[in-house]
């Protein structure tokens, strides 16, 4: 509350400016992209993944926004991490059925899964030290930037003017646009509804990371025990993938909705 009749600072970017900031930092990561990969794949990733969230960061220092309040660095409770983490786990799960289904009604272009397969084939790791800079660049540096980014900056500053069902849906609409890849859009999309309900649910934007960064390093764990695609594209599995997807959404949401009652629920003194 307001104190002494003092005019409280702002928390967070104005509304005009989100999709500037997101559209700003498409631009700046494309323009860096040829010369990072200069220094090599991870640190291209990296320097790429800066170069998106930088205009975000860079807006609420213009506006002179405090970076813990506006962004919503508020901790987490041990608890609300696992159930966190559990979420992000089935939604890996709903992720490979919403995956399964939209093969069975749409191959990928040619040579998609390929590309895939080399980006991981070049990250797959030697040894520990290698396996730990695999995960930073390929999971853990992309959850915090997109997230600091699209829960952090965007979704905070739309939910005055869109409300919260609004402010969610916008911002995973924009997470979808940062990765400019049509056959992934529902999976990013859908994706990003998720992380912005455990955003507004939380309070938090280290829940979301959490779950990002989680699913990612998942995906980079699994990817070389998936089918090898030069053999030829394998046969759709649509009931395997509707069971999939269905058994993963049912449980995300009921999880998210533990990680809701689990934060209203203050610990005793």
């Amino acid at each position: 509350m307001d104190k002494g009749g003092s005019v409280p600072g702002r928390t967070r970017l104005p509304a005009v400016l989100a999709p500037v900031v997101v559209l700003a930092g498409l631009y700046a990561m494309a323009g860096v992209a040829p010369y990072a990969f200069t220094f090599g794949l991870r640190p291209a990733l990296l320097i790429s993944e800066l170069a998106l969230v930088a205009p975000g960061l860079l807006a609420l220092a213009a506006v002179r926004v405090p970076l813990p309040a506006g962004l919503g660095l508020n901790p987490i409770r041990s608890r609300t991490a696992l159930f966190v983490a559990a979420a992000a786990g089935a939604l890996w799960v709903a992720s490979l059925g919403l995956f399964e289904v939209q093969y069975a009604l749409w191959s990928p272009p040619p040579g998609y899964l390929e590309q895939f397969q080399r980006l991981h084939e070049a990250l797959r790791p030697h040894d520990p030290a290698d396996a730990l800079m695999s995960v930073v660049a390929i999971a853990a540096v992309p959850a915090i930037c997109e997230e600091l980014l699209l829960r952090g900056i965007v979704l905070p500053s739309l939910l005055p003017a869109l409300g919260g069902a609004g402010a969610i849906v916008t911002s995973a609409a924009l997470f979808a646009l940062i990765h400019w890849d049509l056959y992934r859009a529902a999976f990013t999309f859908t994706l990003g509804v998720a992380l912005g309900i455990l955003r507004v649910r939380t309070g938090s934007l280290l829940a979301p990371v959490l779950a990002h960064a989680l699913v990612n390093t998942i995906t980079f764990v699994a990817a070389p025990f998936t089918e090898d695609p030069s053999g030829g594209l394998p046969e759709p599995r649509p009931l395997l993938g509707l069971a999939m997807l269905a058994a993963g959404t049912g449980l995300t949401f009921l999880l998210i909705h533990r990680v809701g009652v689990v934060d209203s629920t203050r610990a005793d003194a």
